[in-house]
């Protein structure tokens, strides 16, 4: 992997983020163009990582107070009045594995420390995604519940970290 930069994302890097995002549901749901520009509009923390080769990942995350439709963020929302909500990252199977994951959240850890109390993210249980549960775990995300989804195909560990 070439040098790889953690930076603001702008207007150019919205088509690749937005593939990026849709080639890796279920770990994230899938986006339409307008749910993409519901939420970039609204984001107070949205980085792409980028190396030689193009697009590396991404990190997308919403403040408390939003009108959203995501259920997990309503979740934090009835506990919490203050946080942010990681609510996407995405890193490119290419670079799996190479650091980007944790750029892209130390990034977000030096950022947001001191604007908001704690960062608040879900990762999956059903399907399970054991990797990203003990990544978000040495990031220093403590577990603060468990929501199922009403079908019952789903379930998701919700997470805060202080910062």
């Amino acid at each position: 992997m070439s040098a790889l930069v953690v930076r603001d994302a702008t207007g150019t890097d919205g088509a690749a983020v937005l593939a990026l995002n849709n080639a890796h549901v279920p770990e994230v749901n899938a986006l339409s163009e307008e749910e993409f520009a519901f939420l970039t509009a609204r984001a107070s923390y949205y980085r792409v990582a980028v190396d030689g080769d193009g697009l590396a990942g991404f990190v997308l995350c919403l403040p408390a107070g939003l009108d959203y439709w995501s259920e997990n963020y309503r979740w934090f929302s009835a506990r919490y009045a203050e946080f942010l909500y990681l609510d996407r990252v995405v890193v490119a199977p290419r670079v799996r594995r190479a650091g980007v994951g944790r750029a892209l959240y130390e990034n977000l850890h030096r950022t947001v420390e001191g604007r908001w109390p704690r960062v608040t993210l879900e990762v999956n249980l059903r399907p399970p995604n054991p990797g990203s549960v003990a990544f978000h775990e040495q990031m220093g995300y403590l577990p603060v519940g468990v929501r199922e989804y009403e079908d019952g195909a789903k379930a998701v560990q919700l997470y805060a970290r202080e910062v």
